[in-house]
């Protein structure tokens, strides 16, 4: 029996805990290591300096056993480090590295050369489960992109669950999506995209996964929800056995921006040309389409700056880098400049603490955010992250506004509530990959149904919205509530609240809960590809949804590839129906249920 992700995991709070390095504070351990000072002090960011301590930069003339010093004891902090305040960001300069690298809590691994091939390690890049016996499923928050990894052994390893991205990432060899042994867990949702991968990946216990753009030499291994996007070297669609779901072209995308360094030393980031109807990645050609903006034009923001100060940079007309830590906020930052980047290193964390939010991006063309926790640290924000001010005509088809990697935590950390987590009202968003998740652990007081409160996790209220990735977990009210027309999803994964107390105290009307994925009632058109909604309570209440997906029965209303899992053990309660009234329940032990097709009210099985 597949048990729920995290029903092993019950009181797993004390072992994730934060493990500092004695005596010393957030990043300043490596603060006189050979690492902290490559680079000098130039103006713009030049070298470790501008980029804050948590930024460890290294160069191939730092030598292989230094550089692995340094790698070894961030992973000493971040192995366990599940709900600590420490973030890093391990940045390598162009050339070859024979390193081997742990990828832990809270850790961005990049290269900054202009393609994943001008920075290649001989060694792995690996993230694994043995600081909890071999299980994967709380393998969250960490990243690596832009790099060539080549394993002596021939085989990568990356056994993640939610919010651990690789991007334009280039493996010589197989992958694996699972941990290694001992224990050989279950690892719980991941995301590869911009990526090739020579040989063969192997999911194992990967519960679900996407991938979108990327070129794979083939692919072995299903649970649940396996989704290909733009895919070369996809296998074919054979949901539900194997739960394969292969769309053939990305219809819309741009790549995650992402940081350089040239010859002399100057930092740039890039910002990737918009994509239409694509297969594969975007540098297999040669260098991808884009524009370079020089680091001069960022206001490099460190962790102690307050909205105040960064909102004024903004108004100067500024691009946003975070660089690694805790921001404490107790007002928004304002995004109101066409084209502005806001991009975070070493999952940069934003804390809500007036009951504020956190990041409004105007009603404008083409804004980035990516690479960001976003987190309720106070009783009740309205909202974390929203994008426009209410319903608008006008069109971005041209220059979309995107969000990439961005992850709003309710509890688990700090105690917090929200009412909704990400909310899009501007037309044309591109959403690509995020995780919105309502603790069901954390540290002592960060969880409960009354102490991290959080109402809908995903709201689209604008049109022509396309989300790829999209994660949502345990909100009490509809984890998606897509208002919006004409919109797009190309992976769903979610996760009832476990800690219902009560029927009566999750539900509306005469409905038992909410849905984890609802299409407003007015929508004409909506298309969404390889979903999955699990139940698990355990409170053993009894606690029952009536449906995980509901849609208006219309012909312009179309889910494809959709799933309901119960993970209840012995214990009573479930899913009534898959979507709308139509779909056997899952309940009183675990059970699945597929259904291959929905529209206007026929699902095909």
């Amino acid at each position: 029996m597949i048990p729920s992700r995290r029903a092993l995991l019950r009181g797993a709070a004390a072992a994730a805990a934060a493990v500092p390095l004695a005596g010393t504070t957030a990043g300043s351990a490596f603060a006189s290591s050979p690492a902290a000072g490559a680079g000098g002090h130039g103006a713009g960011g030049h070298g470790t300096a501008g980029l804050g301590p948590n930024v460890l930069v290294f160069d191939p003339s730092m030598g292989d056993a230094a550089i692995q010093a340094q790698i070894d004891a961030v992973f000493a902090v971040q192995e366990s480090n599940q709900f600590g305040t420490e973030r890093y960001a391990l940045a390598f300069k162009p050339g070859t590295y024979n390193v081997e690298i742990n990828v832990g809590f809270y850790t961005h691994v990049l290269g900054l050369g202009s393609s994943p091939e001008d920075v290649v390690i001989n060694g792995h890049v690996t993230v694994d489960a043995q600081w909890f016996d071999g299980n994967g499923t709380q393998d969250f928050w960490r990243a690596a992109e832009n790099l060539t990894i080549v394993p002596p052994d021939g085989l990568e390893r990356w056994a993640v669950a939610q919010a651990g991205p690789m991007r334009r990432v280039h493996v010589k060899g197989d992958m694996i999506l699972m941990p290694s042994p001992p224990g050989n867990g279950w690892s719980s949702g991941g995301f590869l995209a911009d990526s090739v991968v020579d040989g063969r990946i192997d999911s194992g216990s990967q519960q679900q996964w996407l991938s979108r753009n990327d070129t794979i030499g083939s692919w072995t291994g299903a649970n649940w929800n396996m989704v290909f996007v733009g895919v070369q070297g996809a296998p074919a669609t054979s949901f539900p056995t194997p739960p394969y779901t292969t769309v053939d072209r990305t219809p819309v995308i741009r790549e995650k921006p992402f940081l350089t360094v040239d010859r002399r030393g100057a930092y740039h980031v890039f910002v990737p040309a918009l994509r239409r109807d694509s297969t594969g990645t975007s540098w297999a050609g040669g260098p991808a389409a884009g524009h370079s903006i020089p680091l001069t034009e960022f206001h490099v923001a460190r962790p102690g700056d307050s909205a105040a100060s960064i909102n004024a940079a903004l108004a100067r007309g500024k691009h946003l880098l975070l660089t690694p830590g805790i921001y404490p906020l107790s007002a928004p930052l304002r995004i109101t400049r066409p084209g502005t980047v806001v991009l975070g290193l070493g999952l940069a964390t934003l804390q809500a603490v007036k009951g504020n939010s956190l990041i409004e991006v105007a009603d404008v063309d083409d804004v980035s955010v990516a690479g960001v926790i976003l987190e309720a640290a106070s009783a009740r924000s309205r909202v974390l992250l929203r994008v426009g001010d209410g319903r608008t005509r006008r069109s971005h088809a041209h220059r979309p506004t995107a969000l990439f990697d961005v992850f709003p935590r309710i509890g688990g950390a700090v105690p917090g509530g929200t009412d909704v987590s990400i909310r899009i009202d501007s037309n044309d968003v591109i959403v690509d990959h995020v995780w919105a998740w309502r603790a069901d652990h954390g540290l002592d007081g960060t969880v409960g149904w009354s102490v991290n409160p959080a109402g809908v996790g995903f709201l689209v209220d604008g049109d022509r919205v396309t989300a790829y990735g999209l994660f949502v977990e345990h909100h009490q009210n509809y984890e998606v509530l897509w208002n919006g027309n004409h919109g797009r999803t190309y992976f769903f994964q979610n996760e009832h609240p476990y800690d219902v107390p009560t029927q009566s105290a999750w539900r509306h009307g005469d409905t038992n809960g909410f849905a984890a994925y609802k299409v407003g009632d007015h929508v004409t058109e909506h298309h969404a590809w390889g979903l999955g909604s699990y139940a698990y309570f355990n409170l053993d209440a009894d606690i029952y949804t009536d449906r995980a997906y509901e849609v208006p029965d219309t012909p312009g209303v179309v889910f494809t590839s959709l799933m309901t899992v119960c993970l209840n053990g012995a214990g009573g309660g479930g899913i009534l129906h898959c979507i709308n009234d139509t779909g056997d329940p899952v309940e009183n032990g675990f059970g699945t249920y597929s259904m291959k097709s929905y529209s206007n009210g026929v699902g095909t099985v």
